[in-house]
């Protein structure tokens, strides 16, 4: 597990760095200039959704792996993996997992209590993937296609049990302020987590 993410870091920390640093400096002057208040986490969830959508573009276009060739028929490529196999790990809960930030985005962004449109939004964000590797000389999988949007489905209705909780278990807290202390402890677990791995990288 570390070694994957020492790998995903390795990848995209420029990239990353570049488009944070920006984005943050970008972000603060606004906030100053127009006098806006700061919530830790919303700045917190737009600026990991930039840092998402980054490192997904990294991972789908420049990960180094191998294929046979596309795939156009639906459930062929799944079927081959034997359920619990590393390869069934790696490339059917991989592309699933990959796409559930997403889900979880766009319904937290747009509040779309219907799921057509954020699984319209997660089938395009796909289909763009899978047509780009496409073109610039890898394959088009239509397995990939269904285990994203299966996994943005699955974000999506991630997004609706945490607001059911919330209403349910947590009507009498002020549940910004709990979610500003949460986001500052996310961000120490990650910093610290982060000078781990790169103390063990150098």
């Amino acid at each position: 597990m570390n070694n994957t993410i020492i790998n995903i870091i390795d990848l995209t920390w420029p990239i990353v760095f570049i488009s944070v640093s920006v984005a943050i400096s970008l972000r603060i002057t606004y906030l100053f200039k127009n006098k806006k208040d700061l919530s830790i986490y919303k700045e917190l969830l737009m600026l990991s959704f930039l840092i998402y959508i980054l490192c997904l573009f990294q991972i789908v276009t420049f990960q180094d792996v191998s294929w046979s060739g596309s795939n156009f028929i639906p459930l062929k490529e799944i079927l081959r993996y034997k359920i619990g196999s590393n390869l069934f790990i790696k490339n059917v809960l991989g592309n699933m997992i990959m796409f559930i930030p997403y889900g979880f985005f766009v319904t937290y962004f747009f509040k779309y209590k219907k799921i057509w449109i954020p699984l319209i939004l997660v089938f395009i964000a796909s289909f763009s993937i899978e047509v780009t590797q496409l073109l610039i000389g890898r394959v088009f999988d239509i397995d990939d296609l269904i285990l994203n949007i299966l996994g943005g489905i699955t974000g999506y209705y991630i997004y609706y049990l945490i607001i059911k909780f919330k209403k349910k278990f947590l009507r009498n807290i002020n549940f910004d302020m709990l979610l500003n202390l949460l986001s500052i402890v996310i961000i120490m677990i990650i910093l610290f987590y982060l000078s781990v791995l790169i103390k063990g990288v150098f």
